[in-house]
């Protein structure tokens, strides 16, 4: 094996709870022992080290929709931003992800393809159909820990009832993508200003926080450990906060990209924006990042979603929602340090062992992690060039950011 050493690095280690310069070595990526035996050394000055990253939410489009993207061309990606750990909503086309052998040929196949380690959330469905519970016995058999019915409609509450007890005496996670379809209808932005005078169908945040409210008393009724993917609102934040301050065993994410960005980008009908769910005004923004800052949201995740360019070309309703996200990730990150919402320990936390513990996989993590070179002052454009995901689908395109992965030492 060789052995890299890293002189004179930021180690932002989370699991040490340590911020410190150090020189370091590292064989099979992981942390050694000072040795002469060294193949390669790195100039670590103004760099940070820090753990592989563990992404809550992306789509890697295969299978089904390789148009998009595949687990070889996504799993790429992610590694090139530091991302070794990636779970996946059950919303593929076709669905597989209710079938617990066709996920253990998944998981094996984005190993095999993309390097990278997938971790497939369960259909809490049959098919995603929203009536009847999906076999979770089979699934948690095939490897997950969690079922979701992703963006799915329920065909009444009785279904989520049934489908909550179930999880919960198999002890898995369900995991919701709060939507309340009756309000959101056929809505593809933020019900706002910039809205209205587009013309465009809206998403009040009410789509959102009653379902939450719904949902939540629901967890408290059935004891289900549940997670709230891509919050978007701000009230969502403060249901969050009164829930677990009762003790509900309730966690939380939000999508990097509604921590920087509003629906001030989708003026001039700028389809690259469309995103569900939508970006929010600035007051949510802001609330969010509060969140993020309190630790009421747990984790920050990508909610990656490749798509070909195509997919942006109808007018802005009828395109497909979702941004390429993999790329933007750590520059965002850099800039919410910059602007003094985290220390970068602190973020590098919300990227690695809180999304861990809230995946209830710790200890695997700790033993797969590898380790992540970060320039934080690497200035780069972002363009469809320097874009590594198959996906070029962001409202960034042209921008020039600072922070970059420069290197991935993994096993």
């Amino acid at each position: 094996m060789t052995i890299v050493k890293i002189e004179n690095v930021r180690v932002l280690d989370p699991i040490q709870n340590t911020d410190s310069v150090q020189t370091v070595y590292i064989e099979n990526g992981k942390l050694t022992a000072a040795t002469d035996t060294v193949a390669e050394t790195i100039d670590g000055q103004g760099k940070w080290l820090m753990p592989t990253m563990v992404d809550l939410c992306a789509r890697l489009r295969e299978p089904g929709q390789q148009q998009h993207g595949t687990l070889k061309s996504e799993g790429k990606a992610a590694l090139a931003n530091g991302i070794l750990h990636v779970f996946t909503p059950p919303d593929s086309k076709p669905i597989v992800q209710d079938n617990g052998a066709l996920i253990h040929g998944l998981v094996e196949k984005a190993m095999l393809d993309g390097g990278i380690h997938l971790q497939v959330i369960g259909a809490q469905t049959q098919g995603l159909n929203g009536n009847q519970p999906a076999n979770m016995a089979g699934l948690k058999k095939g490897g997950c820990t969690a079922v979701s019915n992703a963006n799915a409609p329920f065909a009444n509450d009785d279904v989520v009832i049934r489908t909550l007890e179930y999880a919960a005496g198999l002890d898995m996670t369900v995991v919701f993508y709060a939507e309340e379809p009756q309000i959101a209808k056929d809505g593809c932005v933020h019900e706002g200003f910039i809205a209205s005078r587009q013309g465009l169908p809206m998403i009040p945040a009410l789509a959102e926080t009653v379902a939450i409210s719904k949902y939540l008393l629901m967890i408290e009724a059935t004891g289900v450990r549940a997670h709230f993917g891509l919050l978007s609102c701000g009230a969502s934040v403060e249901l969050i906060k009164q829930a677990k301050a009762k003790g509900l065993p309730v966690t939380c994410d939000v999508a990097m990209h509604q921590l920087h960005l509003t629906d001030q980008v989708i003026d001039g009908f700028n389809s690259l924006a469309h995103v569900r769910p939508p970006l929010r005004a600035e007051q949510d923004k802001n609330l969010l990042r509060q969140g993020v800052k309190d630790g009421v949201i747990d984790a920050i995740c990508t909610h990656h979603e490749p798509l070909s360019s195509s997919a942006k070309m109808a007018p802005f309703a009828e395109t497909q929602p979702g941004f390429t996200a993999f790329d933007t990730y750590v520059p965002f990150a850099v800039q919410l340090i910059q602007d003094g919402l985290l220390e970068p320990l602190e973020w590098v936390k919300t990227v690695t062992t809180q999304p861990a513990a809230v995946a209830q996989m710790s200890a695997r993590w700790e033993a797969e992690a590898g380790w992540v070179l970060v320039d934080p002052e690497l200035e780069w454009t972002i363009t469809k060039e320097t874009i590594v995901s198959n996906g070029k689908n962001t409202p960034l395109i042209g921008q020039t950011v600072k922070g970059k992965v420069v290197n991935t030492f993994i096993a």
